[in-house]
């Protein structure tokens, strides 16, 4: 997971983790496919960086006087 993760995200990623090692499910490939569907949910919120960028490419530069 990427550094600045907050504790919801890491939480869950962590229990979906855990979730598909326990039903025997994406053998291998657990904290793949967990990261995946964690960084989906952060990427639908707005809460990666590139949704962020985008945020502010709208707003008019600020003007020193």
């Amino acid at each position: 997971m990427p550094k600045g993760i907050s504790p919801k995200r890491e939480r869950e990623y962590t229990e979906l983790e855990r979730k598909f090692e326990q039903e025997g499910r994406y053998k291998g490939r657990e904290e793949e496919v967990a990261a995946r569907i964690v960084n989906k949910q952060r990427r639908e919120s707005g809460e990666t960086k590139g949704q962020q960028r985008s945020k502010r490419a709208g707003r008019a530069p600020q003007r020193a006087h």
